[in-house]
């Protein structure tokens, strides 16, 4: 799915701005073809739980309403209308002038459709359903019940706040009626040195031939082909490759043009491109054939007042202080990022683990955690492959062309300690190999309890994902054992899988900003301080240890509960991104790793 462009033949209209939001109660039919009575305004993209102060509303389980209004001119109208939404949490079902258009599930990918029938010249009225609730077949997983007075509760199977809204931007986009691009996949061989260009393009309609080339960084043309509809196309060559890479993010483009019989252009769209490499070879990740040690953050897309919703400003501020940092790499965890988060992470030389919302698959998770002798089977109680398999292909389609994705991560904190995991993982693992042209490394950040002795899923994945809390969750305020447990299990690890690196994808302590102890006491950044030093201090022994990903770049918000006051405080910077003591010796740290 290609991303909105203007271009010489498309035009795009972003619908961003305050829209009309309403609650929708049980007792209550609301009709598509009638304006929402006793709305309230709400920005788009944004979460809509931080706008709002009445708390009921807040944390609302169920559906709600948006509603604007956009005009289409005759110039337009004439032409193919799609509409394309970044993505809207969980399920959106989309009216045009009260018809029905579309319905999508799944709160962190894209979806478009075309919309020719259902617009009108002058005004059109745009309604969206949407609906938070979870359960067993949805991702990420939670529980819904209805409760007697008719409401719904939602409870996540998973430690951070259930936003929901429409949080990335919904756009209009126009091509030709004649013949439109529809998806360009930019497939490459390189050595290094010399690389062969063989895009995938797919286009609908009827058109005569097209026109591929290559253009550097600074817009000069490489090499030009063109061919006809019914031909085979060509493959390109980039000689003396400038390749991709952290210190040096150089973006080629390619640019297609799709034209009639008479040569007339019919529809343009220029796709950015890097080239890289990305291997698994003696326990080290290998970028361009040469190893880099992963430094960065498990993240969450949240920011006060505007939740998920996607915000350039907070973007680049986070990505300026990841680069302050020293970091290189960042997890998507627990769902896709925005695509203009990913460009930027092309442009900044980021190194991304794309990971999709399989998270909170793990049954009866509370007694499990709490060693309880009585715990559901997971892989008997689940039914997410399909919604699992659907986001999969979304997001690979989506981010294909991304050279900052490094890695698939397939799920977090899995029951992959159960019977039935390995059958589910591998179907999962497959289908991702089969989707996936360049064959990235896959992982899937192991739960504490999925130990070396009983995890049945890691001959599956190229990279050993670990979220460990030694020192915290277990281990408590008791660094030297934690040092210890943690050396013993990784030791275990890398015996039993001796080619497979290992990267913490989580490990972290709660930490209240300004809170001091000359006791080291924990949740005091000094706690903090002596916590990740411990770590450290195992890792560093270890050369099979491959990268470090800190649980979190930043505080975020969580569900109440009675271990989280205000969220959950294990960040390295505060919710509004204040550095804590710790982010001056990691910034110390990484400068030195580099």
């Amino acid at each position: 799915m290609l991303y909105p462009q203007t271009s010489s033949t498309r035009m795009v209209f972003d619908l961003s701005g305050f829209w009309d939001f309403k609650i929708e109660n049980n007792s209550e039919k609301i009709n598509p073809s009638v304006k929402l009575a006793n709305s309230i305004p709400m920005a788009v993209p944004a979460s809509y739980n931080n706008q709002i102060i009445d708390q009921q509303m807040r944390n609302h389980d169920g559906y709600f309403w948006y509603e604007t209004t956009f005009n289409i001119s005759a110039l337009q109208k004439s032409q193919r209308n799609v509409m394309r939404f970044g993505s809207a949490t969980h399920q959106a079902t989309v009216y045009i002038n009260g018809k029905e258009v579309a319905h999508h599930v799944g709160g962190f990918t894209p979806f478009e459709f075309d919309i020719d029938d259902y617009i009108q010249v002058g005004e059109n009225d745009l309604k969206v359903r949407l609906c938070n609730l979870l359960s067993n077949k949805t991702l990420p997983v939670g529980e819904t019940v209805k409760l007697k007075s008719g409401n719904y509760q939602t409870t996540g199977n998973f430690d951070f706040y259930n936003y929901a809204g429409i949080h990335r931007p919904v756009k209009i986009y126009t091509t030709s009626n004649q013949a439109h691009i529809n998806n360009i996949c930019v497939k490459y061989t390189t050595d290094l040195q010399t690389t062969i260009v063989t895009p995938e393009i797919d286009i609908d309609g009827q058109y005569q031939s097209v026109s591929m080339e290559i253009l550097d960084q600074a817009g000069n043309s490489i090499q030009t082909s063109k061919y006809n509809r019914h031909e085979k196309p060509s493959s390109l060559t980039i000689a003396d490759t400038h390749l991709w890479n952290v210190d040096h993010s150089y973006m080629y483009q390619l640019k297609v043009q799709v034209y009639d019989t008479d040569d007339q252009l019919i529809d343009d769209y220029t796709q950015k491109f890097g080239v890289r490499t990305v291997e698994i070879k003696n326990c080290q990740v290998l970028i361009n054939k040469k190893p880099i040690y992963l430094k960065g953050f498990g993240r969450h897309e949240d920011f006060p007042v505007i939740g998920k919703g996607m915000n350039r400003a907070v973007i680049n501020r986070d990505h300026q202080t990841l680069k302050w940092i020293g970091a290189n790499a960042f997890r998507t965890s627990h769902y896709p990022y925005s695509e203009e988060e990913m460009q930027l992470a092309d442009e900044d030389g980021l190194l991304v683990i794309d990971e999709v919302p399989a998270v909170g698959l793990y049954s009866d998770f509370q007694s499990a955690m709490a060693g309880g002798a009585t715990q559901v089977n997971t892989w008997k109680n689940m039914e997410t492959m399909s919604a699992h398999k659907q986001v999969i292909r979304e997001t690979i389609t989506r981010d294909q062309n991304h050279p900052s994705v490094i890695m698939w991560s397939v799920a977090n904190e899995a029951a992959t300690q159960q019977d039935g995991a390995h059958e589910y993982f591998e179907e999962i693992t497959d289908y991702t190999r089969k989707l996936d042209w360049q064959h990235l490394p896959l992982i899937s950040p192991k739960i504490l309890v999925s130990t070396p002795d009983v995890d049945q899923v890691t001959d599956l994945f190229d990279v050993i994902g670990l979220n460990r809390y030694y020192g915290w969750y277990v281990d408590f305020n008791d660094l030297e054992k934690a040092q210890n447990d943690l050396y013993q299990e990784l030791q275990t690890w890398h015996k039993l899988y001796p080619d497979k690196p290992v990267i913490f994808t989580e490990f972290g302590a709660d930490t209240i900003a300004g809170m001091h102890s000359i006791y080291d006491e924990p949740y005091s950044e000094e706690y903090q301080l002596d916590y990740y030093k411990a770590m450290f201090s195992v890792f560093d022994q270890l050369d099979y240890v491959a990268g470090e990903l800190l649980w979190s770049f930043t505080d975020f918000s969580t569900p109440a509960g009675l271990i989280r006051v205000n969220g959950n405080h294990k960040g390295i910077f505060t919710y509004d991104r204040e550095p804590k003591r710790i982010a001056f010796m990691l910034q110390d740290r990484w400068k030195q790793l580099s």
